[in-house]
């Protein structure tokens, strides 16, 4: 009973950071804020801070080696993964660089992987799914 405890509250806390990073890279209105790739470098801090989530190195991996590291952390459920691959997304959409396209695969990557763990199919992420492919 305790162990589901912990991994319940860790489920809670995960989501909880990813929304708090989403919300900062956006604001209040879904609108940018003031760098993107400065609020970028805040969230990639506060992820290996409050979760230990390298951030860099999940941009790195391939898609096999990206769903062994998600699910190597207990706090990542289908519907957390899901937020972290919108906010991978947003990065992509409103970035710029030449890092777009990469932060979009990965937004693809973590999409699909949210396909795989989820148990109901979801109309909202099939269309951010076509929404990142055509911009890839």
């Amino acid at each position: 009973m305790e162990q589901k405890d912990f991994i319940l509250r860790e489920i809670e806390r995960l989501g909880q950071v990813i929304t708090a990073i989403r919300q900062k890279l956006l604001g209040g209105n879904n609108r940018l804020a003031i760098s993107v790739e400065k609020e970028v470098d805040d969230a990639k801090g506060m992820l290996l801070a409050e979760v230990e989530v390298d951030f860099d190195k999940l941009l790195d991996l391939n898609k096999e080696e990206t769903a062994d590291y998600v699910n190597s952390f207990k706090g990542f459920n289908a519907v957390n993964i899901e937020l972290f691959a919108e906010y991978m997304a947003q990065i992509g959409f409103n970035t710029e660089s030449d890092k777009s396209k990469i932060y979009l695969e990965k937004a693809l990557q973590l999409y699909e992987l949210t396909n795989v763990k989820s148990e109901t199919y979801s109309f909202e992420r099939e269309k951010s799914i076509s929404m990142v492919r055509d911009a890839l």
